[in-house]
């Protein structure tokens, strides 16, 4: 048994004695300390607190209330027992009211013992309990600091019997823009602030045994919507019925907006390198392809200069001849689309652009869209590729077709602008406009608001890339002009564009036949691949006049000009070949004869070739499909040039 310590507050020496004896006869490992005087009692109380204080009831100048005053003002659970020989009952019962455990007659000092177990067990409980109290405010307070300062939402909220907001954190009010406060008063305004598809979730989870992680979303007092992660228990009754659901609520809306951003990165990611598979499989195909046409239109030129005017078979060969223009206008069309084809301004007249695609496009639209045109008579010129200005009209146009599956009406308009702000340095440039409106379905805020984006799209799987208006951005914004957008719900939309004005005018047509170009025995290299290119090329340039000379690739033209001695005039090479490509080739030659002319041809070319070298800028380039007279403009150009340099 554990030592116990005793202040016995008494006058007599025996008394405290006897005191002492009784306790250790009742089975008490007993220390003790006597004091008979206030000054005595608060200096024993300073040494040592004791376990227990046994007090007489009357001393000289000293009595029991003054002992019981100290003891308590030191430690209000140490049991004080009142020891005297006889006390009144009103007194005794004043004494316990104030805190006295017990009180034993000195005559009968056997019931001491088992009082002072009793009241040491007591007391062991108080300061227990006592310590208890002391941790759970302690706990209580910190879960209040906890809840106050934490970013996450903590609640309580009770389903039965009737649902209740019991506790909700400071931290609701900057997630959903209202206090706490509003919550206890409407129990219903938490689900009434959840996005209406997320609710039904909410409320079965909260109704369920197993509540568990949730992601849903809120909507603000502003009307921004915020993403929240919910982790949460079930409360239940003694039959297992929940009866309230507690948990965290968290804000995740930037973790949530990061993983759609990167999300939709990533589909861009695929799109773009669709995209670039496309580019390549696009320039293999307008390759070949402006290689056939090159030859339909080179034969159909050499018919034409063979047959009369008035023979009837002339109709047919200019039938030829506009097919192969427009199948490379398409083949054009797909290359500026992948991308594949530089920028070639020109200056343009607005509205026959529009004119000629409203012919191109007019079965397309279909009968059931009608199609009015509002086109200004002195419309100043713009500059700017024509391809991609059709292309812009044309994507527009679709769209709108698009909007209007059950018909509908289509308004293509221009005018005169507000002059719109040039390169830096230039102020205000004046502007025309071109507006293509349609009585379609019409686009929400949000959907207009994101329409130029790349690869956005609000059509279904396969029906649309999502690059239409963006790459329509793109080229009105190369061009020095602006595009925006107005569009209502069920009320149609606006497409809007506005050019500058070109500082030169659209140059006349001429109505006089131009004079073919021809040559005088000028000896001309010809490097093709493609054999039925070689073929027709060799043959116009041997009718124009020149000494020709070919090679089917740029090895063998190699060896005829640097192993065999080959003088030639002008080199006239494609650019794309097997092993080595056209640049390669002029730049090899060149080595040799730094003064060579030369002049490219090619079904297309994007800047860098494939042998990693550009253009020279003294070296043309023919785009095939190309007229004759193109062809023999342009090199009937190059020779004279070089002629006049070498006289110089």
């Amino acid at each position: 048994m554990a030592e116990i310590h005793v202040l016995v507050v008494d006058d007599s020496a025996d008394d405290a004695i006897l005191i002492v004896r009784q306790l250790s006869r009742a089975g008490l490992v007993v220390t003790s300390t006597r004091a008979d005087t206030a000054p005595g009692l608060q200096a024993a109380l300073t040494e040592r607190l004791p376990d227990v204080v046994i007090s007489d009831y009357n001393m000289p100048g000293f009595r029991a209330e003054d002992a019981l005053e100290q003891v308590r003002a030191r430690d209000a659970d140490i049991p004080f027992i009142l020891v005297s020989g006889q006390v009144g009952e009103e007194t005794a019962a004043a004494l316990m009211r104030a805190g006295v455990r017990d009180f034993v007659l000195k005559d009968r000092l056997t019931r001491l013992g088992p009082a002072v177990q009793r009241e040491l067990r007591e007391a062991a409980d108080r300061r227990q309990r006592r310590r208890a109290e002391a941790a759970l405010r302690d706990s209580e307070e910190r879960f209040r600091l906890l809840a106050e300062h934490a970013q996450d939402i903590i609640f309580r909220y009770r389903r039965i019997p009737e649902p209740a907001m019991e506790y909700l954190s400071p931290a609701v009010e900057s997630v959903t823009g209202h206090r706490p406060e509003d919550f206890y008063a409407d129990p219903e305004l938490i689900f009434r602030l959840l996005e209406p598809e997320d609710r039904p979730i909410i409320e079965q989870s909260w109704g369920s045994p197993l509540p568990g992680t949730l992601t849903f979303r809120w909507r603000r007092s502003s009307g921004e919507v915020v993403w929240t992660e919910q982790r949460a228990v079930a409360i239940t009754d003694a039959a297992g019925r929940p009866v309230a659901v507690e948990g965290i609520l968290r804000d995740i809306t930037e973790r949530v907006t990061a993983e759609q951003e990167r999300a939709g990165l990533e589909r861009q990611l695929r799109q773009a390198e669709r995209l670039d598979s496309l580019g390549q499989l696009a320039g293999g195909i307008a390759h070949d392809f402006n290689n056939l046409l090159a030859v339909i239109a080179g034969y159909a030129d050499m018919l034409s200069e063979e047959l009369a005017p008035e023979h009837p078979g002339r109709a047919d060969l200019e039938g030829i001849k506009q097919a192969a223009g427009r199948g490379s206008g398409l083949t054009r069309q797909m290359l500026i689309f992948s991308r594949l084809e530089p920028s070639q301004p020109e200056v343009l007249d607005l509205n026959a652009v529009v004119a000629d695609m409203q012919r191109l496009l007019s079965r397309t639209l279909g009968e059931d869209i009608e199609v009015a045109t509002h086109l200004e008579p002195t419309l100043p010129a713009v500059a700017m590729d024509r391809s991609k200005l059709e292309q812009v009209l044309m994507n527009a146009l679709v769209n709108s077709r698009a909007a209007m599956p059950s018909g509908g009406q289509l308004t293509i308009a221009t005018g005169l602008a507000a002059a719109i702000a040039g390169a830096t340095g230039q102020g205000d440039i004046p502007a025309v406009y071109l507006t293509i409106t349609d009585t379609g379905c019409g686009m929400s805020a949000e959907v207009a608001a994101r329409a130029f984006e790349p690869f956005y799209t609000t059509k279904g799987r396969g029906q649309g890339t999502g690059l239409g208006l963006a790459t329509a951005y793109g080229a009105v914004t190369e061009a020095g002009g602006t595009i925006s957008l107005e569009s209502r719900v069920g009320y149609g939309t606006t497409l809007r564009v506005c050019l500058p004005v070109s500082a030169t005018a659209v140059s006349p047509v001429s109505t006089v036949p131009a004079v073919r170009a021809s040559g005088s025995g000028e000896r001309i290299l010809v490097v093709e691949d493609e054999q039925a290119v070689r073929d027709i090329v060799c043959r116009i340039l041997t009718k124009a006049g020149y000494r020709v000379h070919s090679a089917a690739d740029p090895q063998q033209a190699l060896k005829m000009c640097l192993e065999e001695s080959l003088i030639v005039d002008a080199l006239l090479t494609d650019i794309i070949m097997p092993g080595m490509s056209g640049t390669q080739l002029a730049a090899e030659l060149r080595n040799h004869r730094p003064e060579l002319p030369v002049l490219f041809m090619s079904g297309y070319t994007n800047g860098p070739t494939p042998g990693g070298q550009q253009l020279p800028p003294d070296a043309p380039l023919i785009r095939k499909p190309f007229e004759t007279d193109t062809l023999l403009g342009e090199l009937h150009r190059l020779l004279a040039q070089s002629a006049t340099r070498a006289g110089d």
